[in-house]
């Protein structure tokens, strides 16, 4: 992951230092010399550790640990100060068009890392360890009559390998929570590891309690299989091979392209799952004819698919599938203002959205590789389906 960026990440460390460098030998008023050279010790020792994390051989290093050190250490002496420089640069262009000497960029500089600084600590410490219940109704004129008020609770991108340390209660509470609402099905959208398999071994026990009446149906997302895990290519038939034989042992239906059908009394409904379409560079494995081979045009199908992306380039124009629940994107795990990052790669990227009589629900996830949540916590959706038409927007 950080070797993805090393060079833009070590400008980032070093061109601020530079910038205040310059600014204090130009200035009347020198800092003093410790806090000069604190700085540097800073930054060099920030270089040096970013250097040493972009080595990993692996997207997401083996010690999660050591990563969230290395992300608390870049939030709170890196982005701030860049910030910081970012808008006395731009502050001192503007004074100077202005022809003043009242640089404001700087005042605006140092309000912006001080909210940088208040995201970081609440995203950190807060934010990550919330767990919401969302209640979500969804309507369908499709529904059977018998499956009116159906219950599905859906959690996704669970990512356990950063359950560790301080926050491996956390996945307990979840499950707690999960099956606290008392569901008729039970569904998992994707993401239940960061690299590896090896990573579930801890949580065993706590993914197998997870059960309902009609059974805890799962699909694949794109961290399940090996795309982030650098080693042999028989190593990575064997991790994918192991996630799927793992999420069996727990007593999941893992739906490889398959479905099952759902019965009260006459009436049924259909629960389909794809491996996971995503547009390039993640895993494009689904074959949603060969998921949805045998089922009626007149049935009611909740489909699982991880990535949201393919709602409209592949369920909606080739399908009639009335629900699709998915995953991916965290909602961004961060939303300020109502502005989260994933808009910008994603159109349906977090909540529900309908097209005609037909629906996709994007849930934000409980983790995430890097722990952090500000405007956008973890969530279990209870989703209670009903029958009636989607409401006109």
């Amino acid at each position: 992951m950080i070797s993805r960026i090393l060079i833009p990440l070590l400008l980032a460390i070093l061109l601020p230092d530079l910038y205040i460098e310059r600014r204090n030998w130009k200035s009347k008023r020198k800092a003093k010399w410790p806090l000069r050279v604190l700085r540097w010790v800073l930054s060099l020792g920030m270089m040096v550790f970013t250097i040493v994390m972009a080595g990993s051989k692996n997207f997401v290093p083996d010690s999660v640990e050591i990563l969230n050190v290395y992300l608390i250490c870049l939030g709170l002496l890196v982005v701030p100060k860049f910030v910081y420089v970012s808008c006395a640069i731009v502050g001192r262009v503007f004074a100077r068009l202005r022809h003043s000497t009242t640089n404001w960029g700087k005042a605006v500089g140092y309000l912006l890392a001080l909210f940088c600084i208040y995201v970081l600590a609440y995203g950190w410490l807060i934010g990550a360890n919330k767990l919401n219940v969302n209640h979500v109704e969804i309507y369908s004129p499709d529904l059977p009559e018998a499956f009116d008020g159906y219950r599905i609770v859906q959690f996704t991108d669970a990512h356990v390998g950063s359950f560790v340390g301080s926050r491996a209660h956390f996945l307990e509470r979840a499950v707690d929570t999960i099956m606290a609402q008392h569901a008729d099905a039970i569904v998992f959208t994707g993401d239940l590891q960061n690299v590896q398999p090896s990573e579930l071994y801890p949580c065993r026990e706590q993914l197998s309690r997870l059960n309902a009446r009609d059974g805890m149906f799962s699909v694949l997302g794109n961290h399940d299989y090996s795309m982030y895990f650098n080693g042999p290519e028989a190593i990575k038939v064997a991790n994918e091979r192991e996630m799927v034989a793992r999420q069996r042992q727990f007593g999941w239906d893992l739906l490889l392209n398959e479905h099952r059908v759902v019965c009260r009394g006459a009436d049924s409904i259909v629960i389909a799952g794809t491996e996971n379409d995503g547009r390039p560079p993640f895993p494009s494995r689904a074959d949603l004819s060969k998921a949805l081979k045998g089922v009626g045009k007149g049935s009611f199908v909740v489909l699982l698919q991880h990535d949201p992306s393919a709602w409209e380039r592949n369920i909606l124009p080739h399908s009639h599938v009335q629900l699709t629940l998915s995953g991916h994107t965290h909602g961004g795990q961060v939303s300020i203002f109502g502005l989260r990052p994933t808009i910008i790669s994603y159109k349906q990227d977090k909540g529900l959205y309908t097209q005609g009589q037909r629906s996709l629900f994007v849930s934000s996830g409980l983790g995430g590789v890097v722990p952090f949540r500000f405007g956008v916590p973890p969530e279990v959706v209870v989703i209670t389906l009903r029958r009636g038409k989607v409401a006109e927007k």
